[in-house]
């Protein structure tokens, strides 16, 4: 159900309180109409993006939240034109949620990372990666814990994966997205980074091949045209920027 739209009938409006459970509702939360699960029970769901009560409301689903212990499963839905990552998510919903052990599936997922660079002589060579989970080679990248900036994402995520320091340069920031699987949208920030390091140390756990290329041979071994178009468009700032 990641992304479709339904109509929620708000039982619960925000700022009501609940008797049973001891909370107050930070959010407003109902049935959602014409929708029932394989035990013919209705399903229910949590409305993000709206910040007063409701009766009814239109929107997306862009969350299933799984209760552990057999306790069913909610959803989370927002309009359209909003886009919540899952610790975005986690913190909505804790008032209620807060102590249950639940899993969330997101629709939406954010990741940062960088293409890493550094220099070989006469030569640039450019630091890629192929994950555990695929197949396909890229740049080293991750999702955004709470609290961080774009920027820490990116130098966190190049060192847990490859050992690797980097120092981001100015005025180089492109944005990646694509669907995966068909059910999650997900948008990547990728930065242009530099690093004096040339040892790589790969985390074993999720990192199956890592390794330095020249621009002519990461753009063979780069898998999607996304990663391709933004390393192209990073050797055109060296072009631009004789001095980097």
């Amino acid at each position: 159900m990641l992304g479709k739209f339904v109509k929620v009938r708000v039982t619960a409006p925000m700022y009501s309180y609940n008797r049973r459970f001891g909370f107050r509702y930070e959010l407003n939360y109902g049935i959602v109409e014409n929708v029932r699960t394989s035990r013919n029970s209705v399903q229910c769901a949590y409305i993000m993006g709206i910040t007063h009560p409701v009766r009814n409301f239109d929107g997306r689903v862009i969350a299933v939240v799984r209760r552990q212990g057999g306790r069913g499963i909610v959803w989370v839905v927002a309009p359209k034109s909003t886009r919540y990552i899952i610790h975005d998510i986690k913190a909505a919903i804790d008032f209620a949620e807060g102590k249950n052990n639940c899993t969330i599936e997101c629709y939406y997922e954010s990741s940062c990372g960088a293409v890493v660079f550094r220099e070989d002589g006469r030569e640039r060579r450019f630091l890629l990666i192929r994950n555990k989970r695929s197949a396909h080679w890229g740049f080293p990248k991750g999702h955004i814990e709470p609290g961080e900036s774009n920027e820490q994402t990116a130098k966190r995520e190049v060192l847990e994966e490859t050992g690797i320091e980097i120092d981001i340069l100015p005025d180089f920031v492109r944005r990646s997205e694509y669907t995966i699987q068909g059910r999650i949208e997900k948008s990547v920030m990728i930065f242009l980074a530099k690093t004096q390091m040339t040892e790589i140390h790969r985390q074993e756990e999720e990192i199956e091949e890592c390794g330095w290329f020249t621009y002519s041979d990461a753009m063979q071994t780069l898998n999607y045209d996304n990663d391709k178009r933004i390393l192209s468009q990073a050797r055109d700032y060296f072009m631009q920027h004789a001095n980097v």
